[in-house]
C-alpha cells in the first residue's frame, strides 16, 4: 500500500519524484561535466500526487489530464528539488509536462 503524502498539491500543480539521475557525462575528450551542466535537458518521473486543477473563466474547475501513477517526460526546472520523507521530488504546473506514458 502507497504511503499517504502530509503534502497535497495546490491547483494544477503535479508532485513528482524523478527518475534516477543519469549523473556526470564524460566527453571523448575526457572534459567531465556534470549534471547541473545541462539545465535544459528533458527528464522523466513518475506522478506521486496532483492537485484538483484550476478554475477556469466560468468558475468550473478544470480537470487534470495526469493521473497519480503516470509517467511523463518534462523539462528539468531551474529549482531545486524537495526532500520529502527523503526522496527528492519536483512540484511542476501541469503545462511543464511534454509526454504522458500511462501504465
Amino acid at each position: 500500500m502507497a504511503k499517504k503524502l502530509a503534502f497535497t498539491p495546490l491547483a494544477d500543480r503535479v508532485l513528482v519524484k524523478p527518475d534516477a539521475k543519469a549523473g556526470e557525462k564524460k566527453l571523448a575528450s575526457g572534459i567531465i561535466l556534470p549534471e547541473t551542466v545541462e539545465k535544459d535537458k528533458l527528464m522523466t518521473g513518475t506522478v506521486v500526487a496532483v492537485g484538483p486543477g484550476k478554475h477556469g473563466e466560468s468558475g468550473d474547475r478544470i480537470a487534470m489530464e495526469v493521473a497519480v501513477g503516470d509517467e511523463i517526460v518534462f523539462k528539468k526546472p531551474w529549482d531545486e528539488p524537495l526532500k520529502i520523507d527523503g526522496e527528492e521530488m519536483y512540484v511542476l504546473a501541469e503545462s511543464e509536462i511534454s509526454l504522458i506514458k500511462r501504465s
